[in-house]
């Protein structure tokens, strides 16, 4: 095993472990100490394998460390996001760049799975990975019968 330099998902952080996961390509990486990590932060920096064994990993330095915030709006989606949804069938997801940085997705649903699928999405680790990935720091979940909208914002 070699080192790694990326940015990593804390998934899991217990008193005297934590378990990072390389946002790019998925891989785990269990610490065989927590150097004060929290669930949900996000990691820029270097892990390597922990001697003699390499059984376990240790972080060997934090360029940058942030907090993401997932949250569900009682906003309804906008205009912009009911056209899109208009335009798409059922199950179907868009994403769209937004101004800056992060992205926009926009997913149809159906109308009586509408407030299960905002719930899915704002429980979903991957949520958290992507935001990660797309280095926004917030995630707004909108909903409104049959159209579920994730925002990634700065």
């Amino acid at each position: 095993m070699e080192e790694t330099t990326g940015t990593f998902l804390v998934t899991h952080a217990g008193a005297e472990d934590a378990v990072l996961r390389d946002v790019e390509t998925g891989q785990i990486h269990t610490l065989a100490a927590n150097p004060d990590l929290e669930a949900g932060d996000v990691i820029e920096g270097t892990v390597a394998p922990e001697p003699p064994i390499e059984a376990a990993w240790e972080l060997r330095e934090i360029e940058e460390r942030r907090q993401l915030s997932v949250e569900r709006s009682d906003e309804p989606p906008t205009n912009q996001e009911r056209e899109i949804a208009a335009d798409q069938p059922v199950g179907e997801v868009t994403r769209t760049d937004r101004a800056g940085i992060g992205e926009l997705h926009v997913l149809t649903v159906p109308p009586e799975r509408t407030e299960a699928a905002a719930t899915e999405v704002l429980e979903d680790e991957e949520t958290l990975a992507r935001a990660a990935r797309y280095g926004v720091d917030r995630v707004e979940i909108r909903a409104d019968e049959g159209i579920v909208s994730v925002r990634y914002l700065p």
